[in-house]
């Protein structure tokens, strides 16, 4: 099945007192790109979650973003700042002594100031917070997925569709350019009785002049290896791998063999069935550009 690059994740757990939201979204990209927003504590996890997103991810600009919270009893210790309170109430005293006012120092005076206290985080060991953040993203990575999978499908419907649609008007093309030849040879045929009046016009001359306009017209090489394109399109299409930078590649080549078709061609009505093929691949071209 193929994936869209476009997709969003989301996953929350709570794990060893630890609230954990990962989200994953991606957009088109013609590598993997990797990008994450986390606390400055947990930087040290960036590695490890992109090298989870890359196992499951191949191509797309992949942005990670993780919160964490705390709300264990004991994931905050506060302590006093003794050096500063103790410089800190010595200099209030100084103050009052200094400017001959009221020393009412107290504690609620000395707290006020956010410099006395330290506040220290007793956190997980690095492991186990790896680990639980770990089994998280692995849950948002297959909710991603899941997201890619679903547009992937939409995708996958739309070009067989439009292909299927190519399929028609090659078989239009086909159809009519036996008929330009057939119309060049009465074209050229009413043309040299025209010239030469009643003599007698050289059947064998005439042979040889279509055939040479026929082969000059002949498309049939170029739609045998159109359709055989389009089959690998649709073949593509069923596989479960990453097959975006193939599919490019073979909707290249059905534009090339339709420029050669359109250049080959010397009637109306061909050379519009060849826009009408040309306008169908552009559209598929811009599909597959979604597709990892």
């Amino acid at each position: 099945m193929i994936k869209s690059m476009t997709g969003f994740g989301r996953a929350k757990e709570q794990i060893n007192n630890l609230d954990i939201t990962v989200e994953i979204k991606s957009v088109n990209h013609r590598y993997f790109e990797f990008s994450s927003r986390m606390p400055r504590a947990y930087q040290f996890l960036e590695e490890k979650l992109k090298s989870a997103c890359h196992q499951s991810i191949t191509r797309g600009k992949v942005e990670l973003s993780l919160i964490i919270e705390d709300n264990s009893e004991s994931s905050s210790v506060v302590e006093i700042n003794r050096p500063f309170a103790k410089g800190y109430i010595a200099a209030l005293k100084q103050l009052a002594k200094d400017f001959k006012i009221k020393d009412d120092v107290k504690v609620s005076t000395v707290a006020l100031n956010p410099e006395i206290f330290k506040i220290k985080r007793q956190s997980l060991e690095d492991e186990e917070v790896t680990q639980a953040v770990l089994a998280v993203t692995n849950q948002a990575i297959e909710s991603f997925i899941a997201m890619r999978e679903i547009e992937g499908e939409k995708l996958a419907a739309d070009i067989l569709s439009r292909a299927q649609a190519i399929l028609s008007k090659v078989s239009l093309i086909e159809e009519r350019s036996p008929e330009t030849v057939k119309a060049y040879r009465e074209r050229l045929e009413a043309k040299i009785k025209e010239l030469l009046a009643d003599a007698k016009v050289d059947e064998q001359r005439l042979i040889t002049e279509t055939a040479l306009f026929a082969d000059k017209v002949a498309v049939d090489e170029e739609t045998v290896r159109l359709r055989s394109h389009i089959d690998q399109l649709s073949n593509l299409l069923k596989e479960n791998s990453a097959v975006g930078k193939k599919l490019d590649f073979i909707v290249q080549e059905m534009n090339r063999e339709t420029n050669t078709i359109g250049s080959k061609c010397q009637d109306v009505d061909i050379s519009h069935t060849v826009v009408d093929i040309k306008s169908e691949i552009e559209k598929i071209r811009e599909q597959v550009q979604n597709i990892e």
